[in-house]
């Protein structure tokens, strides 16, 4: 069936969710454009709408809210039947399409009037190239066949009018989850049409990446939409899981996307970043975009620092407590621009003199020495101490004096002050790179060092929240967070507490009135305390307000710690790829957290390694003889089929 561009009838369904059912600008941005090439949309919402976001929808057409079940799939269905097959086949076309995809960067015109020359039954955007196996485990082919990704699905009417389509709508089950939705809708529509024999194709032709990749939207986007014009990216190119990514590339698809969006079209990124930071874990973000900033300390641009702090205020705050780091502490508080305002804080009148005396050559804008309570350490110079002044400042950094008297020998917590001190206030180069990253990147709401991973430190990868998830969850239910908290994603959090951040995005923990009686008596003890949740909520409390947390490090920093992480990696693949266990870093998790549980029966680890030195050893195609003969044999023995263990 070929459509007339000029005269066709089309319905778009547009399926919309959002948890809290807020309705971001990227939504009518894609609707408006989207409304220039079809005759009626309805629209239909799973879950809930505000008042404000059904206003905003209703501009387009129709609204149907729905019960959050059954996924986009039963929404669809949902439409068809509210509609009714005598009314749909009054359609030229019928287009299912979801909020997963955003833009669009082209105008649908172009897709629209490229697919109306052609004589097919159904038609989508891009296409998801056949994988052998089902991994979702509801195929009926036991492999995920060639089929058009579900956020765009166009129907024509000699599809729509067919008992064939029907029935399948009629026939659908319930959706009860996402591997549901993929394994009995998405990867099987494109098939189960093809094969009765209707005609189907996709806008965008990719079939030249088919051994490039199997999903090229996701793994190569900027490649669909430079090179194939592709109008759409998917949403969750910015939180998608890193073991697929990293499976299939380096890492450096999701910025190279952006960097393309953001420097050669004139899609509006703020879109994005609108959305995904309220509803994305922040450790997906930071990861999927590498929001890591490696800044040189050996050269800026001094005009333009004085430009930048002349239009933004700046300022410094913090805590010293150790008479002995004075020196030291100039050192690094000297870093500091000249037009900057410099607080200092401390707990006795003693101490001040003394700072007053050492600082007294500081050359700053503003230099003010205040003493306040010794309870709450530097968090309640922060919030307490300066509480009065902080809203004045555009940027503001925020440090304190350290020892780690706790861990011996000495040079373990002086290294873990040297990571925190260099990677906030290194040297003069270093911090005006830094307020130029801020100024360049007006998302960004807070810049703080990696985390301590040396000597004791080292399990502090992995382990993010100590013991300090629960109190961090509750202080954000008292604070009304609304952003995702979880104790399986870590945040980026400054622990050691020192930072650079912009007051305004720190707002929402400013509102609460703190007082020095908040927070425990000296001396409290290392874990588990408010200043602890406090040092994790600080990057939650920038993304409910709309920005972004990041890493900074220097560039001669960086090189330290690239050298400790790939020194660490390399040490853990030689012990287990030396026992068989690779190539895969999913995989090899998997592996070991299997081993660690079956560590208890001495004869299942023996039957492990010994599979292990086989699959190494033995070719490939003798191994998996092998296996099977024992799947065989054990099935004849269990009366069951158990699969060998490297494969659960």
């Amino acid at each position: 069936m070929i459509i007339d561009s000029k005269d066709a009838k089309r319905l778009a369904i547009y399926f919309f969710y959002d948890r809290r059912g807020i309705v971001d600008r990227y939504v009518p941005y894609f609707l408006d454009d989207l409304s220039k090439n079809v005759t009626e949309i309805f629209i239909v919402c799973n879950g809930k709408l505000t008042d404000e976001g059904k206003k905003i929808l209703e501009q387009y057409g129709k609204v149907l809210v729905r019960e959050n079940r059954g996924f986009d799939v039963w929404a669809y269905k949902t439409a068809l039947e509210t509609y009714g097959w005598d009314n749909l086949i009054n359609y030229d076309e019928i287009i299912l399409l979801n909020n997963t995809i955003m833009g669009p960067v082209y105008p649908f015109s172009e897709t629209f009037e490229k697919m109306d020359k052609k004589d097919l039954d159904f038609w989508g955007l891009t296409e998801y190239f056949k994988i052998k196996g089902d991994p979702f485990g509801y195929s009926p082919y036991g492999y995920l066949p060639d089929h058009i990704q579900s956020h765009w699905i166009a129907c024509r009417r000699s599809l729509v009018s067919s008992k064939d389509f029907q029935e399948y709508w009629e026939n659908m089950s319930m959706i009860e989850d996402y591997a549901q939705a993929v394994g009995k809708h998405e990867s099987i529509f494109t098939k189960v049409f093809a094969d009765k024999g209707y005609k189907w194709d996709v806008s965008v032709d990719c079939e030249d990446l088919r051994n490039y990749s199997g999903y090229p939207l996701m793994m190569c986007p900027r490649k669909v939409l430079e090179e194939k014009r592709c109008p759409v990216f998917k949403k969750r190119s910015f939180f998608h899981m890193e073991s697929d990514y990293l499976r299939n590339t380096t890492g450096e698809q999701t910025t190279e996307l952006y960097d393309f969006l953001k420097e050669k079209t004139n899609y509006d990124v703020d879109f994005i970043w609108e959305t995904i930071l309220r509803n994305c874990h922040q450790y997906d973000i930071v990861k999927n975009m590498n929001l890591t900033y490696v800044l040189p300390t050996n050269q800026y641009n001094e005009e333009l620092l004085q430009k930048q702090t002349t239009e933004n205020k700046i300022a410094l705050v913090m805590h010293l407590y150790f008479e002995d780091l004075l020196e030291e502490s100039y050192h690094y508080v000297s870093a500091m621009p000249e037009k900057a305002d410099i607080y200092l804080t401390t707990d006795t009148e003693k101490k001040k003199a003394a700072i007053e005396k050492v600082f007294a050559k500081l050359p700053c804008n503003k230099l003010e020495v205040r003493v306040i309570k010794n309870r709450g350490r530097d968090v309640s110079s922060l919030l307490v101490g300066v509480k009065d002044v902080i809203m004045d400042y555009d940027l503001v950094c925020f440090a304190h004096d350290k020892k780690t008297a706790q861990v011996k020998p000495g040079t373990i917590g002086a290294s873990f002050a040297y990571k925190c001190f260099e990677n906030t206030l290194s040297n003069k180069a270093y911090v005006g790179n830094v307020i130029n990253a801020f100024v360049n990147n007006p998302r960004m709401g807070l810049l703080c060092p990696p985390e301590p991973n040396h000597s004791t430190f080292f399990t502090t990868i992995g382990f993010e929240w100590g013991p300090n998830f629960n109190i961090t969850r509750d202080l954000a239910k008292k604070l009304g967070l609304t952003v995702p908290i979880s104790v399986a994603s870590p945040p980026v959090a400054p622990l050691g507490t020192m930072f650079w951040f912009r007051p305004k995005a720190m707002k929402p923990l400013y509102n609460k009135d703190w007082k020095y009686e908040d927070f425990p008596a000296e001396p409290n003890k290392i874990d588990g305390t408010l200043l602890h949740a406090i040092e994790r909520i600080y990057p939650f409390i920038v993304q409910e307000s709309g920005y972004y947390p990041a890493i900074g490090m220097t560039d001669k920093f960086a090189a330290i710690e690239y050298n400790n992480l790939r020194y660490y990696v390399r040490g853990y693949n030689q012990v287990l790829v030396n026992h068989g266990i690779g190539p895969y870093h999913d995989e090899m998790v998997a592996t070991m957290n299997q081993i660690m549980a079956l560590r208890g029966s001495f004869k299942a680890v023996l039957k492990f390694r010994f599979k292990c030195y086989l699959k190494q050893y033995l070719p490939k195609k003798a191994y998996d003889a092998l296996k099977k003969r024992w799947k065989k044999m054990r099935g004849h023995q269990n009366n069951e089929n158990i699969e060998v263990s490297e494969n659960k």
